[in-house]
């Protein structure tokens, strides 16, 4: 598919779409939000595509909201800030985060206000040594959206979240993976080839497995410990049904490789 703001190709089972303004650092308008959702509605429907990449173009990630798309004039009545959460935003995390299939990020820049939440809203997170976090609403007087308030305490704790919400200081990369906020720190310019090897690699696995353990470690935040256990007891009975659990028994028993389907 050809778009304006993006860059998407797939290919052996991966499907990599990237942020392409990045004379902006590639921060969001109307239409990148329109072009994603259209990208993301394949990634969903096309079972060839077992892992999304997500990464960004030049020398950022994302810059979060491009605030030249909501100016506003003198004189000119405030805009309502909520209608684009609850039509760009907030399906935007809400996708990435049901999708039934694995999501890795490649953090090749600066992410910012919603772009790091956006980043953090995916299962693995990879970013570039040179890269940094900063939540920057404080900054214009916002709350952390994007799931930023959400995710942020869950990841770090509160004491950390709070800081890095009223705060808006930058997190280097390294910080970011020493408090678990992302999975793994690269070198630049080995970022897009660790992150590539990453996605691969999970295109070949079960993923009905990994979309049911995606699911079970996103709702363990609201469960008790028995409604946890319960969920656990039937997603497992869904993963057991699978093609993917009788041929990694078999796979094992057998002293071989598995082919995973996907199925």
């Amino acid at each position: 598919m050809s778009y304006h703001t993006l860059l998407f190709q797939v290919e052996a089972g991966v499907a990599t779409l990237t942020l392409n303004r990045p004379e902006s650092l590639n921060s969001f308008n109307t239409e990148m939000h329109a072009e994603i959702r259209d990208a993301l509605k394949q990634v969903r429907q096309d079972p060839a595509i077992r892992c999304l990449l997500l990464t960004g173009a030049g020398r950022g990630f994302c810059a979060g909201q491009d605030l030249n798309d909501r100016a506003v004039a003198p004189g000119e009545a405030m805009p309502d800030l909520s209608r684009s959460i609850k039509q760009n935003y907030n399906p935007l995390v809400h996708s990435l985060m049901s999708l039934d299939k694995p999501v890795v990020c490649a953090v090749n820049g600066v992410a910012a206000g919603a772009g790091a939440n956006i980043a953090l809203a995916c299962d693995i997170v990879l970013a570039a040594r040179s890269a940094n976090f900063i939540q920057g609403f404080s900054k214009i007087g916002l709350i952390p959206d994007s799931g930023g308030t959400w995710t942020l305490p869950r990841l770090v704790g509160r004491a950390r979240a709070m800081g890095m919400a009223m705060l808006s200081n930058k997190l280097t990369a390294e910080q970011a993976a020493q408090w678990g906020l992302i999975w793994q720190v690269v070198d630049d310019d080995q970022l897009m080839d660790e992150a590539h090897s990453l996605a691969a690699h999970l295109a070949t696995q079960p993923t009905k497995g990994l979309a049911l353990t995606k699911r079970a470690i996103n709702a363990a935040g609201g469960n008790s410990l028995e409604q946890q256990l319960e969920l656990e007891c039937d997603l497992q009975y869904i993963a057991g049904c699978s093609h993917d659990y009788r041929e990694g028994v078999a796979a094992f028993v057998g002293k071989r490789k598995p082919e995973f389907k996907g199925e």
